[in-house]
Parts: structure tokens; sequence; C-alpha cells
């Protein structure tokens, strides 16, 4: 098996903690994944350029000398001007029950790329990582010439292949089963559901870059395969989310340990965006009517959700999860992650 810069950044447990925007991911979550042997990502993504400096300057002051840094790259959907009114009309009801007010137009940002990019080729950090698009090779060459380790997150082959040529150091290839967006570069329509097994030889044939296996990995069994089969780590995320460190909201963790939910879902009505979450009423009411438009659908439902996870209602919020969320656990995130690792 050939080497992989995880070699050279500490990591002795191949189980990395995977980073979760919109609050799951935590200081400590990437503390955990240090102090298990792997290597713990902060979500970037919905963060100012110094909400995330802070979060680094924390890092560093823990002591903390191997992690990541992971990034929305700008790939949007623009939504259809109509089709935003229609939706938003019939989200208006839910928003007076909540006392959530939305926004009257679509608000299209970028997710202040350009200021975080800046920050990190100012202040370089060990392992910057990429999902929803492959950022400009001026940035990832700009990114390895100051040290850091650029590893980009595909869905397909063509995709692994178009990172390979951008010039990533290293894959993560995140399955189907995988909770929240999914990565894909076209997220205009719903990604194929290619089982991660086939996935990852898809992408083994199409190039030879190290690669973590992402989605739906929440048993030891399930991580020995992948590891087995050549990912050099896996990347856990969903069964993480219970932990003593997660900063997920009290109702997702509820949800995610009332297994009586059924099975998960993949769907957009949340952000405008494919994303994987437990079934809930605001998917059953508003799923099939949501136009794609990202990130103007997230802005859209964002005042609902979080004024509904303020209520303790979870039938409004998005509940992001895996395939595998019925193995999520409580306890110390590091036993967690020491325990997907055991039978490697």
């Amino acid at each position: 098996m050939t080497t992989s810069p995880l070699d050279s950044l500490g990591v002795t447990a191949p189980v990395l903690a995977a980073p979760m925007a919109g609050g799951p991911t935590t200081v400590a979550l990437v503390r955990a994944a240090e102090r298990a042997g792997g290597l713990g990502f902060l979500a970037g993504g919905y963060k100012s350029a110094a909400q995330l400096a802070e979060q680094i300057a924390q890092v560093r002051s823990d002591g903390i000398g191997g992690f990541g840094v992971n990034l929305f790259v700008p790939n949007p959907v623009p939504v259809d001007r109509a089709e935003y009114r229609r939706y938003a009309d019939a989200l208006r009801p839910l928003a007076r029950r909540y006392g959530a007010e939305l926004p009257e137009n679509p608000v299209e940002d970028d997710d202040h790329w350009d200021a975080k990019i800046g920050l990190l080729l100012s202040d370089p950090v060990p392992v910057a990582s990429f999902t929803f698009g492959i950022p400009p090779g001026r940035v990832i060459s700009g990114l390895r010439a100051r040290g850091t380790v650029v590893v980009q997150t595909v869905t397909s082959a063509a995709e692994a292949r178009a990172a390979t040529d951008a010039g990533a150091d290293m894959l993560v290839v995140q399955g189907c089963a995988a909770g929240g967006h999914s990565a894909t570069l076209t997220p205009e329509r719903l990604p194929e559901q290619i089982p991660l097994a086939v996935l990852l030889a898809m992408v083994g044939d199409a190039t030879r870059l190290p690669v973590i296996a992402a989605g739906g990995l929440a048993t030891p069994q399930q991580a020995a395969a992948v590891i087995h089969s050549g990912a050099r780590a896996v990347m856990a995320g969903t069964p993480l989310l219970r932990t003593q460190e997660s900063g997920a909201s009290a109702v997702h963790q509820a949800a995610i340990a009332d297994h009586s939910r059924g099975e998960t879902i993949m769907t957009r009505c949340f952000t405008g965006r494919p994303a994987r979450a437990l079934e809930n009423q605001f998917i059953v009411d508003h799923a099939l009517a949501a136009p794609a438009g990202y990130p103007a659908l997230h802005h859209l439902t964002s005042p609902i959700r979080k004024a509904a996870a303020a209520a303790g209602d979870p039938e409004a919020v998005h509940l992001w999860a895996g395939t595998g969320y019925r193995q999520a656990a409580p306890g110390p995130a590091a036993d967690v992650l020491r325990d997907l690792a055991s039978a490697i």
C-alpha cells in the first residue's frame, strides 16, 4: 500500500472525524479525534472568516498539531425567482407558527469564500478539505506551497479525475449513504445511489491518489472492510452526533436516538441541494414541491429550522443523518472513534 499524507500528520488510527457544518462539529470534537489517534476537521461552512479564525486559534491553543479545515466551494444552483416565491409562500404558514421571518428575495452568497481562502493562505493549517466544488488551481497550488495538504471530496469517478487534474493530494470518497449534504459537483440533480464499495473501486480505477472513505460507515466491520479494500482511512460523521463533544442540537440528538423514525431519505427541501436526513413532517409536506436552488433555499428555510430547534420541535428541523444512524451512541467521541477502528 502506498503512503499517504496522513502518515506525516501523526495519524495512528485511520478513523477521522468528519466536518459537520451548522453546529455539530466543535473544537472539542477535533480534540477528541486527535486523542483517538485520528484527525478532526473544523467545519468552515456557514462561518465568517473571523469565526473560523477564532476556532483555528482555539485548536492551536489546545496544542492540537494535526487537524483540518473544511470549506464549501461556491457551486451555486441559481433558483428560479417564480419557483422561489411559490415555495416561500408555501412555507409562510409554518414560519408564522414559529414567529420566523423569511427573506423576501433569494440570498445568493458565496459563504465568505475569498475571505476564508485568504485566511488559510495567510495562516496555513495542516489540512484543507473542500466540498461542493473543486477550488481553482491557483488556490490549490497556493495552499500546497504553504505546506497544507489539500483534500477534495468526490462522489464519482469523473469527479475524482477532475480533482486529480486540479492538483489535490488526497480524496474523500463520499458514498450515497452519507448523512447531510451530498458533495456532488452537480447538485441540480440527485446523486446516483452507488454503494460505497463499488464507488471506491470506480475511483481506484480513475486515479492513484490515496482515498478516505466516507458515508454510512457506522460499525467496526464496515470501517475495516473499506480499509481492507484500499482506503487509507475512514471518515465518521453521524456516529459522532450523540457524543459528549457533539454540538448538534438537542432535538437533532434526540431524533438520532429515536430508532422508530425509520430510514433516512435524500431530499433538497431544506437547502435546495441534495442532503440525507431522517424523514419528518417538513420533508413529507415539502419534498415534492421544493425547487433546486442553493444557497437560496438554505437561507429561506433557515429561520424556520432555527426556530423549530429552539422550540424543541424536530418536525421542522433538518435532521441530517446517514443510513447507519441507529449505531450512534452517547459517550466520549474518542471512544466512538477507537471502537470504529477496533477491527482494522
